[in-house]
């Protein structure tokens, strides 16, 4: 699967993302990966929820990836913190 079929998460409303995934399903992909970090998590369960329930029912979970990634310190002399990761690759 290349990278451009990768939807990042971020502050815009649902179906706009819900939107992008449907986009990249209608011109030929077969995969698409939702990707999100920390508070955009339960955004990009929504989002796949929507695409599988209300508009793609023959898209399937193919597989659901979490982890953690070490962001570097805000402020010189702090230390660094962890955010949570997540990437639900959608198949059809």
């Amino acid at each position: 699967m290349s990278e451009s079929n990768a939807v990042l998460i971020g502050n815009k409303p649902v179906m706009n993302y819900v939107l992008a995934c449907i986009t990249l399903f209608h011109g030929g992909a077969k995969e698409v990966s939702v990707k999100a970090r920390g508070r955009s998590i339960s955004r990009a369960v929504d989002i796949v929820e929507v695409v599988r329930r209300r508009f793609l029912p023959d898209v399937k979970i193919k597989r659901i990836s979490i982890g953690t990634q070490q962001m570097a310190p805000r402020e010189e002399g702090g230390s660094p913190s962890n955010v949570s990761t997540i990437e639900i690759s959608l198949e059809r």
